[in-house]
């Protein structure tokens, strides 16, 4: 059962901007109705069936047209977020944003996310297009089969994770890293209030209550002062985030030089025949990330080993001539298989089964994934890539 809450903010950040879309300026929406038309379309591409675009598309027009009217007027505010927790693959707190705002974050996207993927390095994945978790893994294996000449010479590398990174993220250094590249007064006022609108002061809560419990402390958003913090869930955050990292990819790339490096959202991973080498652009990293992004590594996260070893990244692991699915994802999907209900079976195969032939050797990890689907009476084709319907 839904539980509305309204939190009211106790504290203010004297430096975050207001935000209120056009307070007392004079701003030019510049924008066709037939982007807001666009927007929507990209919005309900993985939404069309959920009881918010449904809604939405009821009265579609009148509804586009209001959210129009809204934004040219300057009188657009964000409406109530819903707050939820996903448990896998650790809990954490979601905060989702109704349709019609998820419609304004793709409007925003589609106008300034392409001047600032330009200058975003080749080796920043996640939430751009075309460099998904299989660009990732395939990219950071060539880095490795260059560093070792196919394997030949022994290399090492150095893996990083960011300690909470979505409720550490300080907004105020990242208006700057935004209104730097966004020159126009309209555009940049509207990304100036989708960044600084708080979901926790008008937000519903969904699902089971007691799994909030579950969410350390330290990473719920609702713990933390107003201007440290992005909302996981929205297409706006995903992208602000790479906004905010693109300093330390070019601070790595550019000033450390490391010639070996990707990232994939905060986890991100250098590679050198020098341990030592490795070591020092640590210590660098550890030291030059509070100073300029307020933001830390995770010790527990942090590994130092040979290549050979194997190199867990963007779900896979990369191994001596084979890349392969992490253990834990086999583990998960087929025991997300035998728990979904019969009329999910078919499209949640699929999908884990797409996922999977990413991978350059993962037959096993299939063979595996089709016993689970045929124990719920579906029929998975010969190259264990698709699951048909129900065998007999």
């Amino acid at each position: 059962m839904a539980t509305r809450t309204t939190t009211t903010r106790t504290t203010r950040s004297a430096l975050a901007p207001s935000a209120d879309l056009f307070a007392g300026l004079e701003c030019h929406a510049d924008f066709l109705f037939e982007d807001l038309v666009q927007a929507y379309f990209d919005c309900r591409k993985a939404k069309r069936t959920s009881n918010s675009a449904l809604a939405f598309e009821i009265n579609l027009e009148r509804n586009l047209h209001q959210l129009d009217q809204e934004l040219r007027e300057g009188t657009y505010r964000p409406g109530p977020s819903i707050c939820f927790v996903v448990t896998h693959p650790k809990p954490r707190e979601v905060w989702a944003a109704q349709f019609r705002d998820r419609i304004v974050h793709h409007l925003l996207y589609n106008h300034i996310a392409p001047r600032f993927h330009a200058r975003f390095i080749a080796d920043s994945c996640a939430c751009i297009p075309g460099r998904g978790t299989h660009y990732g893994a395939r990219r950071l294996e060539a880095k490795i089969r260059s560093l070792t000449e196919n394997w030949q010479h022994r290399a090492w590398y150095l893996k990083c994770d960011l300690a909470n990174f979505f409720v550490s993220i300080d907004k105020r250094i990242l208006h700057q890293q935004l209104v730097k590249h966004i020159p126009e007064p309209w555009w940049r006022e509207l990304a100036t209030q989708i960044l600084f609108h708080d979901p926790r002061q008008n937000h519903e809560i969904r699902g089971d209550r007691t799994l909030l419990d579950q969410v350390p402390p330290h990473k719920r958003l609702t713990n933390h002062p107003p201007h440290l913090g992005l909302p996981i869930g929205n297409l706006s955050s995903q992208f602000f985030a790479n906004v905010y990292l693109n300093a330390l990819d070019q601070h790595i790339k550019h000033k450390l030089r490391a010639r070996h490096y990707i990232r994939y959202v905060d986890d991100f991973t250098l590679l050198h025949r020098d341990p030592a080498w490795l070591n020092q652009a640590h210590q660098q990293i550890d030291t030059w990330l509070p100073q300029h992004l307020s933001a830390q590594l995770n010790p527990k996260k942090t590994v130092l080993q040979p290549v050979d070893r194997g190199v867990d990244f963007a779900g896979q692991v990369i191994k001596p001539w084979r890349r392969t699915v992490r253990r834990r994802a086999v583990r998960h999907a087929c025991q997300r298989i035998a728990t979904v209900p019969a009329h999910q079976v078919t499209a949640t195969a699929n999908s884990y089964f797409g996922q999977f032939r990413q991978a350059s050797h993962s037959k096993r990890d299939r063979q595996r994934l089709a016993k689970a689907v045929f124990s719920r009476g579906r029929a998975v084709n010969k190259h264990l890539t698709q699951v048909h319907g129900r065998h007999k």
